[in-house]
């Protein structure tokens, strides 16, 4: 017995200090005009429960985790159709944050609804997935925004840290190019899928955005508890960093998927702040996102 509780002491302090990346929520729902029969209803609460341990028990880097430096993170997949029996077709909700040095709050990092996603599933289908290969699109959209998740976190800690993590998600674009998926391509109508969230961030004209990801998170966000007025002054050296990308790329889809994570946070941020600097946030604000103007006037009253 003494030796047992020997390992079982040792394999909890190994997961302790070499536990996985992601402390990963995962959600099922259903649009509520479709009717499932009860198998359905079997086969959608197994697939949450896959889903979860697939996103949370995956080994994702080779970096080491302790539970407490986990990335907090939810996935929502919503299910508005059921072509055929284990073909489904919906949303996907990802949202990651991160914790603020010195305080309980966590500031959002990624907030993205991803509206191009069908899958395959069968009762007690097993996921594995493989770096170089496409094996299906349920595997690897999980594991492309997995890996989102953990550039756009590192990058809030290093300048552009989240290289390494950016690029694999790129291969796992590249790997479903020809699976004739929505999501994955360059040539689908709009800009707004996964093809252009990584191709954007590793593009060499959206370093600024880059940038500023780092400066507001560890110039602004973590010294808020020190200081919040010179933090506040930290945020605009950050935002003011996307004037010159946002002239040349106005209405891109990952500056406007930064702005809309942090929109609520800046107003709180300023709602104690003097006239001058709330007038001056504002300002810079609607230059950098003139379509949503109205919305940043708010932060004036």
């Amino acid at each position: 017995m003494r030796i047992s509780l020997f390992f079982v002491m040792i394999f909890s302090s190994f997961q302790m200090t070499f536990g996985q990346e992601l402390n990963c929520q995962v959600t099922i729902v259903n649009d509520a005009r479709l009717e499932l029969t009860n198998v359905e209803r079997e086969v959608l609460d197994q697939l949450e429960t896959v889903v979860y341990e697939f996103m949370n028990n995956t080994k994702w880097t080779k970096d080491k985790f302790t539970v407490e430096e986990r990335i907090n993170c939810n996935i929502q997949i919503q299910i508005n159709e059921i072509p055929s029996s284990g073909s489904f077709k919906g949303s996907l909700q990802v949202q990651s944050s991160r914790p603020t040095f010195n305080s309980s709050y966590n500031t959002t990092m990624f907030n993205y609804q991803d509206d191009n996603f069908e899958f395959s599933y069968n009762r007690n289908s097993i996921f594995v997935y493989a770096p170089n290969q496409f094996r299906d699109n349920l595997t690897s959209v999980l594991a492309f925004y997995a890996y989102f998740i953990i550039g756009m976190d590192y990058d809030s800690f290093s300048d552009k840290g989240g290289t390494k993590f950016f690029t694999e998600a790129q291969q796992i674009v590249n790997n479903a190019q020809s699976s004739g998926f929505s999501g994955w391509t360059s040539n689908e109508k709009g800009k707004n899928n996964r093809y252009w969230l990584v191709d954007n961030i590793l593009h060499e004209l959206f370093t600024p955005l880059r940038e500023c990801t780092y400066h507001y998170h560890r110039k602004a966000m973590d010294m808020m508890y020190d200081d919040k007025i010179l933090a506040r002054s930290e945020v605009y050296n950050a935002l003011n960093m996307l004037v010159r990308l946002t002239s040349t790329r106005p209405n891109s889809l990952n500056v406007l998927n930064f702005l809309s994570a942090k929109s609520s946070e800046i107003k709180n941020l300023y709602e104690d702040a003097e006239i001058k600097e709330k007038n001056d946030i504002v300002l810079l604000l609607k230059r950098i996102d003139p379509a949503n103007s109205e919305k940043y006037q708010a932060i004036m009253n």
